[in-house]
């Protein structure tokens, strides 16, 4: 009874090996080509730069005029865990868009010329395959607001991704390398661990630095109803008078009102109305502001410092940023 060979009972180094015609030609040995280890280290090398620069970017911030920063362990987690698992989801999509067909473009570049895949042929990819890209998106958000932005706005998304870009690209590189010699280790791990270590030492210097003293913690202007009362004017001609018996006297000052089609046009205020001091456990947090005549009704929070506070309240869309501010008019004396 003839016996036949089975699939598995090939041996392992013999896979990819071509078959041997006559005289038993030496097998040839395939190798993998490192794209999923290339994947993870680029991810990896994102996740921590981004970690880091947001890590450097909230010490900083601290010490700059802010809305106040999140309370209690729960919220603060629940932040930490959503920035976290966004920055997974970025890096991601990132390494996809951008450090993958860089590391491709290096790859093929070098074999046209015939020489050796280097570290300068990914270096070098980097910054043609971010400019791709800022032109690809900026192509995109133009054909979408009907408008491109200033130049001076894609040189700096391009200077940003390139940077961001070029240490993840080596990092990828690095990891394909190492898998296609065959040599032990994760560049992956290597990166997560050096990074986490950087991380724990920028957070360690910041700690010393606002435990000890040597910068503080911004806070909002400690005033009072005294305080608040006199004229503010946002810089535009437009004014508003806070008199101390709680009389608002408005000349000029932009009262924004929703337009219905997701704007907030700003309409000359003129009038008289009434205002009041917020207070939040005693401590003043704002002015609330009521003009009938132009119907203008606002809340107002307080920020800048006790010698130049200013009051302000956020127009447009809720998180965009944008700001009506008032400051209030000094009026020194005289000598």
């Amino acid at each position: 009874m003839t016996q036949q060979a089975e699939p598995h009972a090939i041996p392992d180094d013999a896979e990819g090996a071509a078959p041997e015609a006559s005289g038993g030609a030496p097998a040839q040995v395939t190798h993998a080509d490192g794209f999923g280890a290339a994947f993870c280290a680029s991810m990896a090398a994102f996740c921590a730069e981004t970690v880091i620069a947001v890590t450097v970017a909230v010490l900083v911030l601290l010490t700059r005029e802010h809305d106040g920063i999140p309370n209690g362990v729960p919220l603060i987690a629940a932040v930490s865990l959503g920035v976290l698992l966004l920055t997974v989801m970025v890096s991601g999509f990132v390494t996809a868009a951008t450090v993958m067909p860089a590391l491709t473009l290096a790859r093929r570049a070098a074999r046209r010329r015939g020489r050796p895949d280097g570290w300068l042929w990914t270096a070098g990819a980097v910054p043609v395959v971010s400019a791709t890209t800022v032109a690809a998106f900026g192509a995109v958000a133009a054909l979408g607001s009907f408008s491109f932005a200033r130049p001076l706005s894609y040189l700096v998304w391009w200077g940003a991704l390139t940077v961001g870009m070029l240490p993840a690209a080596l990092a990828g590189r690095a990891a394909a390398r190492r898998v296609h010699e065959g040599r032990q280790g994760s560049v992956a791990r290597r990166v997560t661990r050096n990074g986490a270590l950087a991380w724990l030492a920028i957070g360690a210097l910041g700690a010393t630095a606002y435990g000890t003293g040597l910068v503080s913690v911004y806070e909002p202007p400690r005033l009072t109803k005294s305080d608040i009362a006199g004229t503010w004017t946002d810089g535009r001609g437009g004014t508003v008078k806070l008199d101390s018996d709680g009389l608002a006297i408005a000349n000029g000052l932009d009262n924004y009102i929703w337009d219905g089609t997701g704007k907030d046009l700003p309409k000359d205020c003129d009038g008289s109305g009434t205002w009041t001091v917020m207070k939040d456990s005693g401590r003043v947090q704002g002015v609330s502001m009521r003009i009938s005549s132009c119907e203008l009704s606002r809340d107002w929070s307080v920020i800048g410092t006790e010698k130049a506070p200013r009051i302000f309240h956020e127009i447009g869309k809720p998180g965009s940023g944008k700001r009506y501010v008032l400051t209030k008019v000094v009026r020194h004396k005289k000598r």
